[in-house]
């Protein structure tokens, strides 16, 4: 389960979030692009934007999901 107090500095403020446990699989964005991004320096990625839509939500909820490590959250700062 992702930590709030673990999360990536480059997250935008918001519901979801991608914490250190992140391996770079690449799940998260290729299953929600629009959201998810990855930080060349770091090897991992992180939300760059919170979704704007329900089906960027469903997308980001889906994310979250399929992640193998568990690194994405959805109860960060509203």
């Amino acid at each position: 389960m992702a930590e709030k107090d673990e999360k990536w500095p480059e997250n935008i403020k918001g519901k979801f979030y991608v914490d250190e446990q992140c391996i770079d699989c690449d799940l998260c964005r290729e299953t929600a692009p629009d959201n998810f991004m990855r930080y060349e320096d770091g090897g991992y990625s992180y939300v760059y934007k919170q979704p704007e839509s329900e089906a960027e939500a469903a997308l980001c909820q889906e994310a979250l999901e399929g992640c193998p490590v568990e690194a994405i959250g959805e109860d960060g700062e509203d």
